[in-house]
């Protein structure tokens, strides 16, 4: 049962992490890109967007299947821990990616020009006015997301990526111990709580308004 928790935090926490820097790289692109932004584009946006919206459509068991080439070409293998993580992470990205849009669509319009008007760069408007107007928003988007990956880690320990969700398959579901499932099901909703009380602590800690 350790073993398992310990697997299920390894790999949600570092698809967290990956899908946390993928993300805001995404929705920020998907922002900058749209009519009226600073890098207006309507072609590029319209690419962005069909990529997201494709990869976040994709239901996550069979997104699992059709990544097994390239699980394969990466870790040569389709079990373990380390097996889950293309899929994790390609699962999650897309979906936090339109939270970051919709966070960086909130930031108030007067802000950037104010910013523009005064000879910021791109970057500084980025770094300086985008990311820390819009960093409660992107933290409470990852706490969600990070708590949708617990149950995609779930999902992927039934086909053999380990954690919590294989052990209450394997060792609890398929040999009748209910007692095994029963644990197993606790912990996950401990992390899930978890995950929400540290996300919504950093979020209020954050929102200045």
């Amino acid at each position: 049962m350790w073993q398992a928790t310990v697997e299920t935090l390894y790999m949600t926490g570092i698809s967290v992490l990956i899908t946390f820097v993928l993300g805001i790289i995404l929705g920020m692109l998907l922002f900058l890109t749209s009519p009226g932004n600073l890098w207006a584009n309507k072609p590029i946006n319209l690419v962005i967007s069909a990529i997201v919206n494709i990869f976040r459509s994709i239901p996550f068991i069979i997104l699992i299947v059709l990544l097994i080439p390239l699980t394969m070409l990466i870790f040569q293998t389709m079990i373990g821990e380390n097996a889950a993580l293309p899929a994790l992470i390609i699962g999650s990205a897309p979906f936090y990616a339109r939270m970051v849009e919709i966070g960086l669509r909130e930031i108030d319009k007067g802000v950037i020009e104010a910013a523009k008007s005064m000879g910021a760069t791109t970057g500084t408007i980025i770094w300086k006015v985008l990311l820390p107007e819009s960093m409660p928003a992107l933290v409470s988007g990852i706490t969600v997301t990070a708590i949708a990956l617990v149950s995609y880690t779930a999902m992927a320990g039934v086909i053999g990526a380990g954690g919590l969700g294989n052990l209450a398959y394997l060792q609890g579901f398929q040999r009748g111990h209910n007692d095994v499932t029963l644990v197993a099901t606790i912990i996950i909703l401990v992390i899930v709580f978890a995950i929400q009380f540290i996300g919504d602590f950093i979020t209020s800690k954050l929102d200045k308004r």
